[in-house]
C-alpha cells in the first residue's frame, strides 16, 4: 500500500493524555482477521469508544466533536504490548499522519514509521504544554515540519526539535516503502553488482 509524502503538517490535534497505552488496546485482537490495511480504522480504540451495545461513549475524545486533526497527541509509553503491526494499521487509518509523546514502543515506532506515520518524541514537559495548549483551545494548530525536524505549537512559537533515523526520514519524504526504496536505486544496485562481475 502506497504512503503519501510527508513534508509538512499543520494541523490541530487530538488530546489522549492516557499512558501505558498497549497494542490491544489501540486495536482489539478480535479484528485481527483481516489481512489487508483497510478498514482498521473504525476500529481504533474500540473498546473505549463503544460501549457493550455498539453505542459511542460519549466522553471518549475520539467521540467528542470538540476534537480534530491528524495529530494524535498521546501519553507516556504509547504503543506497548505485542508487536501487532495492525496497531499502526489502526492509527494510519483513522487519519492520523502523525503520533506525539513522551515514550514509544520501539516495535510501534517502527511499526509506525514503515507504515507512513511519524512518530514524535518529546520531553514531558513540552508534551504538557501542548495538551495544555490544546485544553485551552481545541482548534489550537500545530506545525510539524520534517525536513528541519521541528515541532510547533503555532499559537505560542513555541517549538522542539525530534530525532529521526536518516533511511527512515527519507523514505517519508519520498512517500516510500522498503521496496520503493530499493527500486529508487536499482541503478545503482545494478552498477554496483556489474562492477563485481
Amino acid at each position: 500500500m502506497p504512503v503519501d509524502k510527508f513534508e509538512q503538517l499543520e494541523s490541530r490535534a487530538v488530546p489522549m493524555p492516557i499512558e501505558n497505552v498497549d497494542t490491544d488496546q489501540i486495536i482489539p485482537a478480535r479484528f485481527l482477521k483481516a489481512t489487508t490495511r483497510d478498514g482498521f480504522g473504525e476500529n481504533l480504540f474500540r473498546d473505549w469508544r463503544y460501549d457493550g451495545k455498539n453505542e459511542p461513549i460519549k466522553d471518549f475524545v475520539l467521540n467528542n466533536p470538540i476534537y480534530k486533526g491528524e495529530i494524535l497527541i498521546a501519553g507516556k509509553n504509547f504503543g506497548c504490548g505485542s508487536s501487532r503491526e495492525h496497531a499502526a494499521w489502526a492509527v494510519g487509518d483513522y487519519g492520523f499522519k502523525v503520533v506525539v509523546s513522551s515514550f514509544f514502543a520501539d516495535i510501534f515506532r517502527n511499526n509506525s514509521l514503515n507504515n507512513g506515520i511519524l512518530p514524535i518524541t518529546v520531553s514531558p514537559e513540552f508534551l504538557d504544554d501542548i495538551f495544555s495548549a490544546i485544553e485551552l483551545d481545541p482548534t489550537t494548530q500545530f506545525k510539524v515540519d520534517l525536513a528541519n525536524q521541528t515541532f510547533t505549537i503555532m499559537d505560542t512559537g513555541d517549538s522542539v526539535s525530534f530525532d529521526i533515523n536518516g533511511y527512515k526520514k527519507n523514505c517519508l519524504m519520498n512517500g516510500y516503502d522498503d521496496i520503493d526504496y530499493l527500486l529508487s536505486i536499482k541503478d545503482k544496485i545494478h552498477a554496483y553488482e556489474a562492477s563485481r562481475n
